[in-house]
């Protein structure tokens, strides 16, 4: 255990990024559930990796505008294919939905295949890099995060199918970048979960709580034990969620007694 690791110019910019995620995530995350559209946010951040990796095959910087723009496009297409599943095959949308994943991570595999670097590469997308995010990363995600947010609770367009689809697939685009694809679908899914009883106002605090209290033990216990951070917070999530549910379901059986 290396306690000089807490470092905060380190560890500061991964938990904003942290905050970041969570802020669009949570109440989307929520409407995941609802929809019971588990997997959605899996195959959308896979679609959205898969534009980041044919868009670094063409030697592109890997935060250039260009990479960005192909990531986005993927994913904006892939919302709208989803879209067409749900209006067209609603009873066979969540096996679609695995088709696409499977068809986008197999698809990244074949772009990385004749790649030195591809398996670090294939590992970067999926666990993600969280703790080599720096300040200046943070802000154009800041000010999309932002505008969706303000779409989202302000006019309500993700009650709309296609709406929902398009600034998911705009958040996760953005979100797979600085957590990875099992973070991405962890801070979607585990709040949303660990807080499905509760009222729609306390269920978007709760959850929010649950996220940022999740980050902050997986971010701290990586630092000091040397782990991969992305998939210490997952685990982080899990355990949170779990002790969340734990005590809520014993303090709503004492007020029923």
């Amino acid at each position: 255990m290396n306690w000089e690791s807490l470092d905060l110019s380190i560890l500061g910019p991964a938990f904003l990024a942290g905050v970041l995620v969570l802020s669009t995530h949570v109440p989307m995350g929520q409407e995941v559930l609802r929809r019971g559209i588990i997997f959605i946010d899996l195959a959308v951040a896979q679609i959205a990796g898969l534009g980041l990796i044919a868009a670094a095959s063409f030697g592109w910087e890997a935060h250039g505008w260009e990479v960005q723009v192909v990531a986005v496009t993927a994913a904006l297409l892939g919302a709208v294919l989803l879209n067409q599943c749900e209006k067209r095959w609603p009873e066979i949308e969540e096996a679609l939905i695995g088709v696409m994943f499977v068809l986008a991570a197999t698809g990244s595999i074949l772009l990385l295949a004749n790649n030195p670097q591809g398996g670090e590469h294939l590992k970067e997308l999926l666990v993600g890099q969280i703790l080599w995010v720096t300040y200046e990363q943070l802000i154009p995600v800041a000010i999309i995060y932002a505008i969706v947010l303000g779409i989202w609770f302000g006019f309500d367009v993700h009650k709309r199918r296609l709406g929902f689809y398009s600034l998911f697939a705009i958040v996760v685009t953005a979100s797979v970048q600085l957590v990875g694809v099992y973070l991405v679908f962890a801070s979607l899914i585990i709040p949303a979960i660990a807080t499905r009883l509760l009222g729609k106002k306390r269920r978007l605090s709760a959850g929010y709580l649950i996220g940022l209290v999740s980050f902050a033990l997986g971010l701290s216990l990586s630092a000091l034990f040397d782990l991969p951070s992305g998939a210490v917070v997952v685990w982080m999530l899990a355990i949170t969620a779990i002790t969340f549910s734990t005590l809520f379901k014993k303090y709503a059986e004492a007020l029923s007694k």
